[in-house]
């Protein structure tokens, strides 16, 4: 049985390990350098600044609990639009795709960004990973090709 949850302080270090599995999948495993206590802290501490939803496998037989995936998100303001949910990382484990599990998280996330009156959810997608531009697809998603992503490290 699957279940979707709000995550908690103690799956920081599951979901760490699962980012770093997506790091893999996009081909920059060493570009994962946030510390786990850093992690904790940012969500979980006094202030916090993101929060998540976990899908976890219970075994009925002996009550195992394993955590398949995440989707965690940020509160993120645009002049023209007002608060927006910006969904940082959705990730499925690689065994357990195709079992709707994203679709479980996605859900969720849009419940949340309903409730919380947000004006949408905004997220980045990799032009080559066909698996999930497929899946959001599914969802009438706008693909905007005129924006180009900054960044510079401090």
């Amino acid at each position: 049985m699957i279940i979707v949850r709000k995550a908690e302080r103690k799956d920081c270090k599951r979901l760490l390990e699962l980012i770093k599995e997506l790091a893999v999948y996009e081909k920059a495993p060493d570009e994962v350098t946030v510390a786990l206590e850093h992690f904790e802290e940012s969500g979980f501490g006094e202030k916090p600044v993101w929060w998540a939803f976990v899908a976890e496998e219970i075994n009925d037989t002996d009550k195992n609990k394993n955590i398949l995936g995440f989707a965690l998100y940020y509160i993120r303001y645009s002049t023209w639009k007002g608060q927006r949910m910006y969904l940082e990382d959705l990730v499925v484990t690689e065994a357990a795709r195709g079992k709707g599990i994203g679709k479980l998280l996605f859900h969720a996330l849009i419940a949340e960004a309903k409730e919380k009156n947000f004006s949408g959810i905004a997220w980045q997608v990799l032009n080559w990973n066909e698996p999930a531009i497929n899946f959001y697809k599914k969802y009438n998603t706008i693909f905007d090709p005129e924006w180009i992503n900054c960044s510079i490290p401090v």
